[in-house]
């Protein structure tokens, strides 16, 4: 089942990980303010940017999308 709140749980794993928006927007290569539009729901996220999401965290993306059963 898709993870409706999928932002705040990025902000979450961010968070857990010790890393700003800053640190974000540069493991991603791209600006400090498109992440921080991400993670606030003021920019669409697509599946390339959620793989590179994911890969920060050594994760999947489904791992950050999808909630368990």
């Amino acid at each position: 089942m898709q993870n409706k709140d999928f932002f705040s749980k990025l902000r979450q794993l961010r968070i857990a990980h010790n890393f700003t928006y800053k640190d974000m927007s540069e493991r991603l290569k791209i600006s400090t303010n498109h992440y921080w539009q991400l993670e606030n729901k003021k920019r669409s996220l697509y599946y390339k940017m959620a793989q590179k999401i994911a890969a920060v965290f050594n994760l999947k993306p489904d791992d950050i999308f999808y909630d368990e059963y």
